[in-house]
């Protein structure tokens, strides 16, 4: 039998064979691909010596294919807990070093048995992916461990958060874990996701295109909106993620993260008095907005460089976790296209699922008119956005800086969707339309029989903006709130947020809505 002292050799023994992975071989091979292993992410994404590995003694169960003569502890994947900020995670990183990061049965049964753990105690769920895809070998077997995931996905939304970090590759079935989860940051060059490589595209479609222009980090952030964030590295991967639950709670019930300011809550900021332009079709950048009104002039912006006529992100307020949705004046004018309505439906229920104020910013002349949208389905995917904005309980104030012009004003978080503040600018204009089409239709029969038309449409477009083109309309009938002067707009919606700190809103009592998917 063996002594006490040969006992505890063997578990040292087998802990650090556990940490080679797929050995130093393919270790330097990962390595030599730009990329970090498993663990050296995991020391990066969590605070120092906080990682509690659990199943690192896993192996799979298989024995064809001469898979019984390649048994490794841990079965490519880690799993375990730990900390960010001191705040419990649970975490899976896969080890491209192991089968190439495919996914076994026993690899499945690790990842959910955290994400099961995650719920239970109610912390987020970060799952690190870097993977061949299912384990060939293993058939249909591995196809359950990928279903096994989903479930739980699915299952964890709204409950817990849960962000995805693409560090190679996420191919077939493998890319339907992320696209649930809450926010996917990819690293350039190193990651892509796609549900077919380049060769199937190529054999079935005879189209030739590369890994990364088919599913790079680039194109799933400009083009697809598959991805929230593109990273230069790892580092800057692994950083993106903790800094985005930073501002989320730890689950659905919790308290939002505050954190101490030095930016004082009544601050008011001449510069924006002069932000938006006198000529209406002039446009400006509301980032310079944003990043007057939030704390410190921090905003974490999602989504940058997708459907960039809308703007979406997280900063805080007098030290409380805001979520901002905006409209981008410099962009397609602000209007909102589908691309748009899909980017800031999703963020809006996003916040809403975790409790997170909104804060809206106003600058719409409307929906984007044209055939390509039309046929796009418009319709449905602005809808996505008035459903966000009418089913979400959270406090929501509004801010509109210029145009509020027809449907997109009702959908922008107005007052008749249960907007709670509603502010406008003196530069604000609520109308059904912009002066100039209003004044053509309502005048139609007037400009025609007029002597000089010109002449007569500057004089009724000059009525129509002195008696409709101004907030006070709306102000009058309670529509809007205040009219405020833009310098102090940071004071008067902090002040806003504070008195709907202990809002309770509920919605009528139903299994699930039916969003216009």
């Amino acid at each position: 039998m063996p002594s006490s002292e040969e006992r505890i050799a063997r578990l040292v023994a087998m802990r650090d064979d556990a940490k080679l992975g797929g050995g130093q071989a393919r270790i330097e091979q990962q390595h030599a691909r730009g990329k970090l292993t498993a663990r050296e992410r995991l020391d990066l994404l969590l605070d120092p010596d906080s990682f509690v590995e659990l199943d690192a003694f896993v192996t799979h169960r298989s024995t064809g294919f001469g898979l019984d003569e390649q048994v490794i502890l841990g079965d490519g994947v880690v799993t375990g807990h730990g900390t960010i900020d001191g705040r419990l995670v649970f975490v899976f990183s896969q080890d491209f070093t192991v089968f190439g990061g495919s996914l076994s049965e026993a690899y499945a049964e690790k990842v959910c048995k955290v994400m099961d753990l995650a719920v239970k105690v109610g912390a987020p769920i970060i799952g690190l992916n870097d993977s061949g895809g299912a384990r060939i070998q293993e058939g249909v077997v591995s196809l359950g461990g990928y279903a096994e995931i989903f479930l739980r996905n699915t299952l964890a939304s709204g409950v817990v958060p849960q962000l995805s970090v693409i560090l190679g590759p996420c191919a077939g079935g493998a890319v339907y874990s992320p696209a649930i989860t809450d926010f996917t940051i990819m690293a350039e060059g190193t990651s892509y996701m796609f549900v077919t490589g380049p060769n199937v595209v190529r054999t079935v479609t005879h189209e030739d295109v590369d890994p990364e222009r088919l599913g790079g980090a680039t194109t799933h952030t400009t083009r697809s909106g598959v991805a929230h964030l593109a990273a230069h590295d790892e580092a800057e991967a692994l950083d993106l993620a903790r800094r985005i639950l930073g501002f989320l709670p730890q689950n659905n019930l919790a308290d939002l993260p505050l954190v101490a300011s030095d930016d004082p809550r009544d601050r008011r900021d001449s510069v924006l008095d002069g932000v938006v332009p006198d000529e209406p079709a002039r446009p400006y950048d509301m980032h310079e907005v944003i990043d007057h009104v939030v704390d410190d002039g921090r905003f974490l912006e999602i989504q940058p460089g997708w459907a960039q006529n809308i703007i979406i992100g997280f900063a805080r307020m007098a030290g409380r976790s805001v979520g901002i949705v905006a409209q981008q004046p410099a962009v397609l004018a602000g209007a909102l296209d589908i691309d748009a309505s899909t980017k800031a439906a999703r963020f809006v229920r996003t916040c809403d699922c975790f409790n997170v104020p909104l804060l809206t910013f106003v600058d719409v002349p409307g929906f984007l008119p044209g055939v390509g949208q039309e046929h796009g389905g418009i319709i449905r995917h602005g809808a996505k956005l008035l459903y966000a904005y009418c089913e979400a309980t959270v406090p929501k104030v509004t801010v509109i800086t210029r145009k509020a012009y027809g449907g997109a004003y009702d959908v922008m978080s107005s007052k008749h969707i249960r907007g709670d503040m509603n502010f406008a600018w003196p530069t604000a204009e609520i109308a059904v339309m912009g002066v100039e089409g209003a004044v053509n239709i309502i005048f139609k029969d007037r400009l025609a029989s007029a002597a000089d038309p010109e002449s007569e449409r500057k004089r009724l477009v000059a009525e129509y903006e002195a008696e409709f083109a101004n907030p006070y309309i709306a102000a009058a009938r309670g529509y809007v709130d205040d009219v405020i002067l833009p310098s102090e707009t940071r004071p008067r919606v902090i002040r806003a947020f504070d008195m709907l700190a202990d809002k309770r809103d509920t919605n009528p009592r139903k299994k699930h809505g039916n969003i216009p998917l």
